[in-house]
């Protein structure tokens, strides 16, 4: 018998040994089912206290996670590493029911809220100063700002999704689409026109699609208006996710990829060009170019700020015309793009709103947590 052998056979002697004196004496039974039932009651009681925890926007982005690890399941003979995807997507969730439940046991613990436990960060005014609770602020910081990071991590997923459904990708229709729209192929009919300063100042408004949700939700944080900061996420949130199932089921490259040739050369520019072209080196996703995301982002933020800070939509209306178009001059997708990212953004504000007044998914926006003395 050698040594791992010896080893299990050891181990089995001692669980038989273990059983055998539990059964015999009955108050060891009862504390080992009690103990199992107890540590059952906590984990449930938990979990619930997590998705208790989460509010609308958590809702589309714990729906979004369920759809596409759905999808992965189906159509699993189309990918390298299914499960490895499904894995991270579950990581994934798990992080931001965990993120949702320490924000608001802390909350709870530091004497946020006055009738039913806490306030939930998505609320319509702020009842603690956060500031005296510099834990609470911590967790209550990062609970708000996470779903940025949720956003990039479901981007950078689709380059893995693209094929999921369709094997080919799908370009030629939307070629067809933009020459039958306007006579000619718009990113290499606009390289006429292209000169360093041009192509500098597109790159730059392009550049800006990164700052509109940070200086829209900056600005709501800053006035600590809850309702309105979690309104804006769940608006990006219902257009990202509509434009990502699109995305699944019709892959485009965009221009990029699919007309590389077609121009006489590279786009020249100063600072905004090198800028971008080391962002696109590393960080380019090839596929998932309808909708354009960078167009649904902008104009689900957009119509955030006139919703809820009337003098930003003033501001930021003419750069999202000018990145609307940067997007086609700088060769990244096509004029149906823009449209769907139009539709997808627009969608998402309507969308949005409407779960934001829905009972019992974010008005008032509060969770009730039952005190931890008070728990079952």
């Amino acid at each position: 018998m050698n040594r791992i052998q010896r080893d299990e056979y050891e181990g089995r002697e001692f669980a038989i040994a273990w059983r055998d004196a539990a059964l015999e004496n009955g108050e060891g039974a009862a504390a080992v089912e009690l103990a199992t039932q107890s540590l059952a009651a906590l984990v449930r009681r938990e979990l619930a206290a997590a998705w208790a925890a989460c509010a609308t926007f958590e809702h589309v982005a714990l729906g979004y996670l369920g759809a596409s690890s759905a999808l992965i399941l189906f159509f699993a003979e189309n990918l390298a590493h299914p499960f490895r995807l499904i894995g991270m997507q579950a990581f994934v969730a798990a992080l931001i029911l965990a993120l949702c439940w320490i924000e608001a046991r802390v909350a709870e613990l530091a004497g946020a809220g006055e009738e039913n436990g806490i306030f939930s960060p998505a609320g319509t005014e702020e009842q603690t100063d956060r500031s005296v609770c510099p834990t609470l602020g911590f967790w209550h910081f990062w609970r708000c700002w996470y779903p940025h990071l949720f956003f990039l991590f479901c981007f950078e997923e689709l380059g893995k999704l693209v094929h999921l459904v369709q094997p080919g990708w799908q370009d030629a229709k939307l070629m067809a689409f933009d020459h039958w729209l306007t006579g000619v192929h718009p990113s290499v009919w606009l390289e006429q026109f292209a000169t360093p300063a041009r192509n500098d100042f597109m790159q730059f408004v392009y550049l800006t699609y990164f700052t509109y949700l940070l200086v829209v939700g900056g600005v709501l944080y800053y006035r600590r208006d809850w309702r309105g900061y979690w309104s804006v996420m769940t608006y990006s949130a219902v257009g990202y996710a509509i434009g990502y199932v699109i995305a699944i089921f019709f892959p485009i490259e965009s221009p990029w990829f699919s007309m590389a040739g077609a121009w006489h050369g590279p786009l020249q520019g100063g600072a905004a060009t090198s800028v971008i072209n080391f962002i696109e080196h590393y960080g380019r996703v090839r596929g998932a170019a309808f909708p354009s995301e960078h167009v649904a982002g902008a104009v689900a933020a957009t119509w955030g700020a006139w919703r809820h800070r009337r003098w930003l939509f003033w501001v930021m209306l003419p750069l999202v015309a000018c990145m609307c178009l940067s997007t086609i001059w700088g060769r990244y997708h096509y004029v149906a793009d823009v449209f769907g990212g139009f539709i997808t953004g627009t969608l998402g504000y309507v969308i949005g709103r409407r779960l934001m007044v829905m009972k019992g998914s974010a008005e008032p926006h509060r969770l009730t947590l039952v005190p931890l003395e008070h728990q079952d």
